[in-house]
């Protein structure tokens, strides 16, 4: 296949899968949309419709415009260092988070977080809670730090966390010396964004005005910089990350984001599982990751084509019924189908 006709097929497959966003848009269940394809051999396309911005002000959206990812970053960011750190020998996956983070409930050797390993918390195998409002403790990052490796967390069925990744980035802060936000990020992400060139997300009660530019999660502005969120990207960089998974597929940490820990989850990713986000055309061989924002990518290593999805679906509120989980299966779908 020559180069020119990879791009029109691409760019073929792209226009299909972008009408259910362009439906969503235009019944006003989100207020803009961007698409991006890639394949393995480099061809790629993107699409984009609706405004950036709504409220109190209209901008269009654009192919370049600026997305908070949200839980993006669990996979782009933490995920990838974590594991780089594991194949380089400095953190043993099997190994509790006390090996690096030995102040973790300090004050009792027995409890269960001091057993808990990188690895489960990877998985999402954890007893801690889905979500906390850690942010209506205070607005000191470093008490907040210290809240979070001390208190006696309640104990459940695992379940998908932001404690995990929370913990994780504590681990990289630790192994850097440096606090999250002092790190570079991966070529083409950054912690914020300009608010000329970013989507707007919510409207926030606690903030007392629109967010744009600057991290929506809660927990992470209060923490300023964690590992479950944070990182900012457009949807070339998201299709760049795509391709470099696709283009290292065989490699060892690749690999180990594939390996399924959980009838969900692999390392970091969650993996295709019936109903799952990435639509039922995919092949066994995908994985991917979700952003409350309305933000997602997935990569199917055996179509050797990768996707990601960039809304701004909670502004100017995360109150409303926006219809994302069926428009990411439906233009999961279409993609793999076309």
């Amino acid at each position: 296949m020559s180069s020119l006709s990879a791009i029109s097929d691409v760019e073929s497959i792209a226009e299909r899968a972008f009408e259910p966003v362009q439906a969503a848009i235009d019944t006003g269940k989100i207020p803009g949309g961007v698409l991006g394809i890639v394949t393995a051999d480099g061809a790629r396309a993107i699409l984009n419709a609706g405004n950036a911005q709504t409220v109190p002000n209209q901008r269009p959206m654009e192919k370049d415009t600026w997305f908070d990812l949200a839980s993006l970053t669990k996979v782009i960011f933490t995920t990838s260092r974590i594991l780089d750190y594991a194949l380089e020998g400095q953190i043993d996956l099997d190994a509790p988070l006390i090996s690096v983070l030995p102040d973790l409930r300090q004050y009792n050797a027995d409890a269960w977080e001091r057993k808990v390993t990188f690895r489960e918390c990877l998985g999402h195998q954890t007893p801690f809670p889905a979500v906390e409002p850690i942010y209506t403790y205070g607005r000191d990052p470093e008490l907040l730090r210290a809240f979070i490796l001390q208190r006696e967390w309640r104990k459940g069925p695992p379940v998908y966390s932001d404690i995990n990744f929370i913990l994780l980035g504590f681990a990289l802060e630790r192994i850097e010396g440096c606090k999250l936000r002092e790190m570079v990020p991966p070529e083409g992400f950054a912690f914020s964004a300009p608010k000329h060139v970013s989507a707007a997300t919510e409207d926030c009660t606690w903030r007392s005005k629109i967010i744009c530019g600057e991290v929506h999660d809660d927990n992470c502005y209060a923490l300023q910089g964690a590992g479950h969120a944070g990182l900012f990207g457009t949807a070339d960089a998201v299709l760049n990350f795509a391709s470099d998974l696709l283009e290292n597929a065989d490699s060892p940490k690749v690999e180990l984001m594939r390996t399924k820990l959980s009838e969900k989850r692999s390392h970091g990713f969650e993996h295709r599982h019936d109903g799952w986000p990435g639509g039922d055309n995919c092949s066994d061989g995908t994985i991917g990751h979700t952003g409350f924002t309305g933000t997602g990518v997935w990569v199917d290593f055996d179509r050797k084509i990768g996707w990601t999805l960039l809304t701004n679906r909670i502004h100017p509120t995360r109150h409303f019924d926006s219809g994302i989980a069926e428009l990411r299966r439906a233009v999961g779908d279409l993609v793999v189908q076309s």
